[in-house]
């Protein structure tokens, strides 16, 4: 579908999350007949509420019905709504062509006024190295915008250009293969593809579907653009017939040794930061400086507190047992690990090793102590308590000077907690009621 082909179309916005709440603003602007597929519309922000009764945009509540799609040439899912979920629920127009589905990234690019993009993509890594990426580019005095997964919508940065924001140098967008399954024409200057391990199966059929969705990063780059691969991932260029200059990174490098940053691994999404900026003319010594000012993000192996000689880390955002892995080898000083909440798959047994390396004990909580207990009771101490409030005080007493006790879920949060940044604000609350009370 044309982009200049919007007005006066029919497209339907699934969710009113805040891609979707944006997609809907830009679309009504671009004239189309929207309408807002939203399954509790009762918890909508009031504004935007009274904002869609203003301009006579329809909502439909409740859950997904094929009705709702009648008539519609286009839908726009929240990144969450599945692809095979929604595609049962369209039905051949008169043309006898389907609506078609586009993410809100691959709507907003079209809208672009030829910004040139890096999209940063992989199982984990990616918001790290899309923050450093941009702290690079403004090292060298470049705007910068950075959106896209990591939490403002490409849509809110067209619709600020369109009220008189200035126009970005670059623009940087980390890319989940949710939003990437729907793209059809983005076209980044640098793609950046981390690494690709197990994960979201329950929202793709398989592993080659997460991997295809991965790879649409780079199907309309051309001889003149960079791609970034891990060394791992050196079989997809030829199979996927990729046409970018293909940097690989460097196992082991360690470029930027002077950094807050906690790991190896964010070593080498720092090389990957730098090869991507390179062509923007960020000098090494800029990313270097980049990198010594470069603050931890929250949930991701973030330092809360040393107390008593023991550092207490965070790292909520670690869901898989892959994730789990990278965190585990970050550390040279003995670990004792909180780990527990809903299991998302993974070889469990397979952990052995770095366990018997690493950890002093576990200190299990919340759901899938029946995964966890039986696999790694005889490798190293497993205890498991109710909840993290207990888990931590039983850590914090299994700890010895020296050691870090790790939040390192290996899990997703919906046993106890809304998503992993709750989790992770409930571990820092702890531990800094701790310091407080050891003060």
């Amino acid at each position: 579908m044309s982009l200049f082909s919007l007005s006066g179309r029919s497209v339907a916005v699934v969710g009113a999350g805040r891609s979707g709440r944006a997609a809907v603003r830009l679309l009504h602007e671009e004239g189309a007949a929207v309408r807002l597929l939203e399954k509790t519309p009762e918890n909508m922000p009031a504004d935007f509420s009274a904002w869609l009764k203003e301009n006579g945009i329809p909502v439909l509540g409740g859950e997904h019905v094929s009705a709702y799609f009648e008539g519609v040439d286009l839908v726009i899912p929240s990144p969450g709504a599945a692809k095979a979920v929604i595609e049962p629920l369209l039905s051949a127009g008169a043309d006898g062509a389907k609506a078609g589905i586009m993410a809100e990234t691959e709507l907003a690019w079209r809208l672009l006024e030829g910004e040139p993009v890096i999209g940063v993509t992989g199982t984990s890594g990616k918001t790290t190295t899309t923050s450093i990426i941009s702290a690079m580019l403004k090292a060298h005095g470049l705007r910068v915008f950075t959106g896209g997964n990591i939490g403002v919508p490409l849509s809110e940065y067209v619709l600020a250009r369109r009220h008189g924001e200035p126009r970005a140098d670059v623009v940087v967008l980390e890319l989940s293969s949710f939003q990437l399954q729907t793209c059809s024409t983005l076209h980044p200057r640098v793609g950046v593809l981390l690494n690709i391990s197990e994960n979201h199966l329950d929202f793709h059929k398989d592993m080659e579907e997460y991997t295809e969705a991965k790879m649409r990063l780079f199907s309309h780059q051309t001889e003149e653009d960079i791609a970034v691969l891990s060394p791992t991932l050196r079989s997809l260029p030829e199979k996927f017939g990729m046409k970018a200059r293909v940097l690989f990174l460097t196992p082991g490098a360690h470029p930027f040794p002077e950094t807050r940053l906690i790991g190896a691994h964010n070593q080498s999404n720092a090389e990957a930061a730098f090869l991507a900026v390179s062509p923007f003319g960020v000098t090494e010594e800029e990313a270097a400086r980049a990198m010594r000012e470069f603050a931890p993000i929250a949930h991701r192996l973030e330092h809360i507190a040393d107390i008593a000689g023991v550092r207490y880390v965070n790292d909520s955002k670690c869901t898989t047992i892959e994730a789990l892995k990278v965190a585990l080898a970050s550390f040279e000083r003995p670990v004792v690990l909180l780990a527990g909440g809903k299991f998302k798959g993974g070889d469990v047994e397979g952990m052995k090793p770095l366990l018997a390396k690493h950890v002093r004990a576990v200190a299990l909580y919340g759901a899938s102590r029946e995964h966890f207990e039986p696999a790694w009771k005889d490798t190293v101490p497993v205890s498991w308590d109710e909840t993290m409030d207990e888990a931590l005080a039983r850590a914090r007493s299994l700890a010895e000077e020296g050691d870090t006790v790790l939040l390192a879920p290996a899990t997703s949060s919906y046993d106890q907690y809304k998503n992993y940044l709750e989790r992770g604000d409930h571990f820092r609350d702890l531990v800094l009621r701790m310091q407080k009370e050891e003060a």
